[in-house]
């Protein structure tokens, strides 16, 4: 039986028709100045339900649309005013699951790479080529480590002349 829940309690609704408002004729009354005397109402249709507005001063919003007439959906996020409810189709909230389809599986016919196969990875792979210019550069940049290491050991070790 579909129900709503407005502020932890749930309202089943049994009627065809159930009307919402603050106004004691109502069969939902929400004491909550947001709301209208006769703000709203849900009519059950078979499986469906239709939440319908009437006409009230702040509106009726579903999942946060404004509406003035619609179907409802289970766990739809309801707004009366200010006042917050949600709606659920039936107990459970469960619906059957589709059908179960078989899936063929096929193994393949080898595990060897194909001869054509190409590395798909964006990092280029590493070659162990020599490149000359990369030596020269960490040669140069050795010697020149070198030089200044050699000239800060003579630097260190002159002695000052006497005046």
């Amino acid at each position: 039986m579909p129900k709503l829940i407005v502020s932890g309690t749930a309202y089943e609704l049994a009627e065809d028709c159930v009307t919402i408002g603050r106004a004691p004729d109502n069969a939902i009354v929400l004491e909550e100045p947001s709301v209208s005397n006769h703000h709203a109402e849900l009519r059950q249709t078979g499986e469906i339900c239709i939440l319908k507005d009437l006409g009230s001063t702040n509106g009726t919003r579903v999942n946060g649309n404004p509406v003035t007439e619609t179907a409802l959906r289970f766990n739809d996020r309801i707004r009366f005013g200010a006042m917050e409810a949600h709606y659920e189709s039936d107990t459970s909230g469960s619906r059957p699951l589709p059908a179960l389809e078989e899936i063929v599986a096929t193994p393949a016919e080898s595990s060897a790479r194909p001869v054509d196969f190409g590395n798909a990875s964006p990092f280029l792979s590493r070659q162990n080529q020599k490149d000359p210019i990369r030596n020269a550069l960490f040669a140069a940049a050795a010697v020149a480590l070198l030089t200044f290491a050699a000239s800060m050991i003579a630097v260190l070790t002159m002695h000052a002349p006497d005046l």
